[in-house]
């Protein structure tokens, strides 16, 4: 496909974050761009400066992987931008019919939906690229309570995020930051999922409806959402600072399984068994109907 112009822009803005201090050369005063030149990306990556300006330009047809681990390691490219880089390549050396063969999952498996029923200590849910809940359990339906009782079906959290700001800003103590995970998770499952319609079309709706979510989309970060803590405000039971981990079913790439729980013996901990009491007693939304 012709992405051209996400590979221009996701190596530009790559290339621009770095200066020649971090990659140990000389620096000076008269340089006429923010970070590093094409010329020295080229020779630390052992490349031709022609060859390097043709990847940038957006062309990657026929780039060889070891071409891109040099191109990663000159950038400074962690885990998950190497990644994309890589679906980048991949995306514009695939023929259309391949590619429009893979689909995004549309739901989850019943045994999926038993395990999650089965986590009664914290919130755990399954989620799409495209941010869409596709499966939870009680205690993640009461701690987005605000979200489930939106009408919007599947429940969005990107759209959370971006479109109902009051109630984001109120649940997520740290908002931007909030902000930024979404929109490079976003940006991670289109480089994976060129052709996927519907992320391209709340793409459209969000960068359309919310000036931050497009600044956000044009700094081009992706991210692998895999583990670290979230703090929470719920309107009922207060502050939830909780630690998350993430998983992917072995057997459906870009889906992702999380589990949010808090530390034992912490006010969290107590504040999760309220949360628990107060959603067996409370009347939710049905997520699917």
């Amino acid at each position: 496909m012709d992405n051209r112009d996400e590979v221009r822009e996701f190596l530009t803005t790559r290339r621009d974050r770095l200066t020649p201090e971090q990659v140990e050369l000389p620096g000076g005063t008269n340089r006429r761009v923010p970070g590093l030149r094409r010329t020295e990306v080229a020779m630390l990556a052992g490349v031709s400066v022609e060859y390097y300006s043709r990847l940038e330009r957006g062309n990657l047809s026929g780039v060889s992987e070891a071409v891109l681990d040099a191109i990663g390691a000159a950038l400074r490219l962690d885990d998950a931008e190497r990644s994309h880089l890589t679906d980048l390549a991949r995306a514009a050396n695939e023929s259309p019919i391949r590619a429009r063969r893979r689909s995004a999952p549309a739901g989850v498996r019943p045994g999926m939906q038993l395990a999650l029923d089965s986590i009664t200590a914290g919130p755990a849910f399954v989620r799409n690229g495209r941010m869409d809940v596709l499966a939870e359990n009680a205690l993640f339906r009461a701690l987005y309570a605000d979200l489930y009782a939106l009408p919007e079906r599947p429940v969005n959290l990107a759209r959370f995020v971006f479109l109902h700001r009051d109630l984001a800003e109120a649940f997520y103590p740290s908002w931007s930051t909030s902000a930024d995970i979404n929109v490079a998770i976003l940006r991670t499952e289109a480089g994976r999922s060129p052709h996927d319609r519907a992320l391209q079309d709340l793409v459209g709706e969000l960068s359309t409806r919310s000036e931050e979510f497009r600044v956000r989309w044009g700094a081009h970060n992706v991210r692998h959402h895999t583990s670290g803590e979230k703090v929470f405000h719920h309107s009922v039971v207060g502050e939830l600072r909780m630690i998350y981990e993430a998983m992917e079913p072995m057997d459906q790439p870009g889906l992702n399984f999380l589990i949010y729980s808090a530390e034992p013996g912490s006010p969290s901990e107590e504040s999760l068994k309220l949360l628990a009491s107060w959603a067996a007693t409370s009347e939710h939304p049905s997520p699917h109907h």
